[in-house]
């Protein structure tokens, strides 16, 4: 798949104080791109700078290969975002909003009537946008931002403020247009749970820096490779066993498990020690990591909600 977004050694100060540093990165076409870090890491500064809400003090960035400070117009044409809840006229519906900021961008009202039927609010669209849950209105924004058939969908923490069902409503939405409608998009937020479930890939960042980017089938699968969790009696026994000959293996220890890094070849080892040691082994299972994990390995902790 091409590449529509590009970042390339992307750093940003304010005063004397660097707040983006070296950042490079890429998304591809059909893709969900999370951009994942604790509040104040950097992720809203970075969105700015590539809508052109922010210059870049150096490094570049290219939409479908467009330079955004060499050719700002061709690369902005590819673009939209949405980096604050949609702010729209109370008073009017859905589709007048939409029909406004159609007019203004030159759209002919026919894209209205599809950007309506792919975030799934025919039903509503006739209604005032004052009674709109927040769910819809940030469906609504989308719709709206959709209008000149960007390549590239970029949103900063597009679930601030929803319930739960709200919440899926967009999760739902953006996996669609980038894996139906093959848009990309580029979302930022602090929520490790709703991350592992939208995004096919994950940059994370803190105090500025890149520090890990992958598939989150990737990233999950080396952070617990060799990871398993045994389920052993008696426990005390079995703990005082493995902190005397292998301490440095042990993961962490529950009530009634222990998670410790091994090989394939030295769980028959260990499972041959523990039988010698009358230890009865009642559960072994490998270790899958969430995202929670990963951050909290990659970073030693964040404000992040999970």
């Amino acid at each position: 798949m091409s590449e529509v977004l590009v970042l390339e050694n992307i750093s940003k100060s304010f005063g004397k104080r660097l707040i983006i540093d070296n950042v490079s990165l890429s998304v591809r076409e059909g893709e969900v791109f999370g951009f994942l870090g604790p509040n104040g890491a950097g992720k809203t500064t970075t969105i700015k700078m590539i809508l052109g809400l922010l210059s870049i003090d150096s490094g570049r960035i290219s939409v479908m290969g467009y330079d955004i400070e060499k050719n700002f117009e061709k690369a902005m044409k590819n673009v939209c975002g949405i980096v604050e809840n949609p702010d729209m006229y109370g008073y009017l519906s859905g589709y007048d909003n939409l029909r406004i900021h159609a007019r203004a961008c030159g759209v002919p009202n026919k894209r209205i009537d599809e950007v309506v039927e792919i975030v799934g609010m025919q039903n509503r669209i006739k209604d005032k946008f004052k009674t709109y849950s927040l769910g819809m209105k940030q469906r609504l924004g989308i719709a709206q931002a959709l209008l000149h058939n960007p390549k590239i969908m970029v949103l900063d923490e597009p679930t601030n403020g929803l319930d739960p069902a709200g919440i899926k409503e967009v999760r739902d939405l953006l996996k669609q247009l980038a894996h139906e409608q093959g848009i990309s998009v580029f979302v930022s937020s602090h929520i490790l749970l709703e991350m592992q479930q939208m995004c096919d890939t994950v940059g994370i960042i803190n105090s500025g820096r890149i520090l890990r980017i992958g598939s989150v089938d990737e990233l999950t699968h080396s952070a617990t490779q060799g990871l398993y969790r045994y389920k052993l009696r008696p426990m005390d026994k079995a703990v005082q066993l493995l902190q005397e000959n292998a301490p440095d293996r042990i993961s962490s220890i529950g009530e009634d498990y222990i998670v410790i890094r091994l090989s394939e070849q030295e769980i028959d080892i260990l499972n041959r020690r523990l039988m010698e040691n009358n230890i009865g082994i009642y559960g072994l299972t490998p270790v899958e990591a969430s995202l929670e994990q990963i951050f909290m390995e990659i970073t030693g902790g964040g404000n992040v909600v999970v």
